[in-house]
C-alpha cells in the first residue's frame, strides 16, 4: 500500500498485486526479478535528479531537465520521439511536479520558446532543439539506465 497519494494525469489501467504474489513471481522467474530492481534503482536516481533539479537548477533548467527526461523515457516505449510527444498537463500540474509557482512555469515555458528549443501545439510538445534543450538542462540520460532497459526490452533477449 503505498504511503503518499497518486494521482493519474492520463487515462490508465491500474492493478493491485498481493504482495506475496509478486515475491514468488520474483523468485520463480530471474527476469522479473532483474525487472524489479531496474525499476527501483531508476526510481532512486529520478528522485536524486529531482532533488538535484530543486536545489541546483534554475526555474528554466529544471523544466527543460524535466522536457528531456520525459523524451527519453516516452521515446523508450515508442511515445515520442527528437522531435516531440504529446504533452496533456496544465502548467499548474508542471509547477507542482518542479516546486515552482504555475506564474514561473510560464515565464519559464517563454525563456524556452523564445530560445528557439520549444514550442506548444495542441497540448503537444514540439522539440525544436533537442540537443540545445539537452545542453541548457545539463542533461545527462545515463541515470535513467536506457542501456539496461533496452537490452531487456521484450524481441531483445529478455523481460
Amino acid at each position: 500500500m503505498a504511503t503518499y497519494p497518486l494521482a493519474a494525469l492520463t487515462r490508465v489501467a491500474f492493478a493491485s498485486l498481493p504482495l506475496e504474489g509478486v515475491r514468488r513471481a520474483a523468485r520463480d522467474r530471474p527476469a522479473i526479478e532483474d525487472a524489479l530492481w531496474w525499476d527501483l534503482l531508476v526510481a532512486s536516481a529520478i528522485e536524486r535528479e529531482h532533488i538535484v533539479s530543486l536545489g541546483r537548477r534554475s526555474a528554466t533548467e529544471r523544466l527543460a531537465h524535466l522536457f528531456c527526461e520525459l523524451q527519453l523515457r516516452l521515446a523508450l516505449v515508442d511515445l515520442a520521439d527528437a522531435n516531440g510527444y504529446d504533452m496533456p498537463v496544465t502548467q499548474a500540474d508542471i509547477a507542482d511536479m518542479l516546486g515552482l509557482t504555475p506564474v514561473h512555469v510560464n515565464r519559464s515555458l517563454q525563456d524556452l520558446r523564445r530560445s528557439g528549443l520549444i514550442a506548444l501545439r495542441d497540448r503537444r510538445l514540439i522539440l525544436r532543439d533537442l540537443a540545445a534543450l539537452r545542453e541548457l538542462a545539463l542533461f545527462d540520460p545515463d541515470y535513467l539506465h536506457p542501456a539496461g532497459l533496452v537490452a531487456r526490452w521484450p524481441g531483445e533477449g529478455g523481460l
